[in-house]
């Protein structure tokens, strides 16, 4: 669980560029904790540096930047508590906040599959690049968590009730649709991105940032998400997961049969604190706090088990049967999820702040 943080993210100067490259092609660049200490360390650094201008974030090989967090390792340290669990997150959702805040452009390229952690990665930057590659998606339900690194934030300024259709369901945004969700700012062509990374880093002033990548972008293909917008909103807009169901099973269509589908698979308890946190992240003042919420949530779901029991069937034993608990959307009830939410213990507690 340690790992070797040189191997697995490359961080060096390119000119006046702090270049960040995850470098884990065989696990499609998944976020170990080593990797997250050194990220937050190089930020630290340049942030400091006059002659960086501008960060860049991208993922080595062509499958994708970052697959998501290193839930195995999650998974297999849990036999001994959720130490190293509330360890990898908190200074997860530390390294998220602080991208948000980060002083200096900070610029992603989403090429390719960009999942959970990956979200986190790149989601918050001041400058979010997608390709004909992209494939967003916060899955989490599906591994019985909820959408977390500042997912629920990202979700709740969806418009309408895109981000509650894409939390619950992990459905993938690609090109247009991940502008269309607001998750990311421009479209480029992927073969255009290393000409954009040496564009960036001649620039010697921040400034200049936003007009180099404004010269590399294109119009995106139309996009699917979009044109799904009327029945997402129709469908997505009720107070519970049950009122969402009978929606999809009236509208009889056959993408409200497949988003029906979707949804059985998906943990009842995730499904239910994943509803509560978007709508909840609506009201909050920062990311900070949807963060502290999140925080709450996943400990909860890892310390419960139903994390543990979908990371076993999806990615450990790969059965693909999960035996949630509660089995079913009646099982998960209103006090249930308002336990979930309470605070923890004031030490326990992730408390980040906003800048004031």
């Amino acid at each position: 669980m340690t790992g070797d943080a040189s191997e697995e993210v490359i961080i060096r100067r390119e000119g006046h560029a702090g270049r960040i490259t995850m470098n884990r092609p065989k696990a499609l660049n998944a976020l170990t904790y080593p990797m997250v200490v050194a990220i937050h360390d190089a930020l630290k650094r340049w942030e400091q540096d006059p002659e960086v201008t501008v960060v860049i974030l991208d993922g080595a090989g062509d499958k994708g930047l970052c697959a998501g967090g290193d839930v195995r390792a999650i998974y297999h340290s849990a036999s001994e508590g959720s130490g190293f669990a509330r360890k990898f997150w908190a200074d997860e959702y530390r390294l998220n906040a602080y991208i948000r805040r980060y002083p200096k452009p900070y610029v992603a390229f989403m090429d390719g599959i960009v999942m959970g952690g990956g979200i986190g990665l790149s989601g918050h930057g001041s400058h979010r690049i997608v390709t004909e590659r992209s494939q967003l998606a916060m899955p989490e339900t599906a591994i019985g968590l909820i959408p977390d690194v500042g997912g629920t934030w990202l979700l709740a300024h969806a418009p309408g009730e895109t981000g509650v259709y894409l939390g619950l369901t992990g459905e993938r945004m690609r090109g247009a649709g991940t502008m269309f969700a607001q998750f990311a700012d421009t479209y480029v062509p992927s073969s255009r991105l290393p000409e954009l990374a040496a564009a960036l880093s001649e620039a010697t002033e921040p400034s200049a940032v936003g007009g180099i990548i404004a010269r590399f972008s294109e119009p995106p293909p139309p996009s699917e998400l979009a044109s799904h917008a009327e029945e997402i909103n129709a469908a997505f807009k009720f107070d519970t997961v049950e009122a969402i169901r009978d929606a999809l099973k009236a509208m009889d269509t056959e993408w409200a049969r497949k988003t029906l589908a979707d949804l059985d698979q998906r943990s009842p308890l995730a499904l239910k604190l994943t509803l509560a946190a978007i709508r909840n992240a609506r009201t909050l003042p920062s990311l900070e706090e949807a963060l502290n919420v999140e925080f709450r949530l996943t400990v909860r779901l890892l310390e419960h088990g139903e994390f543990l029991e979908g990371v076993r069937a999806l990615l450990v034993d790969k059965d693909r049967s999960p035996k949630w608990n509660p089995p079913t959307l009646a099982g998960v009830t209103d006090e249930m999820v308002a336990q979930f939410f309470s605070p923890l213990p004031e030490a326990e507690a992730l408390a980040l702040k906003a800048p004031t």
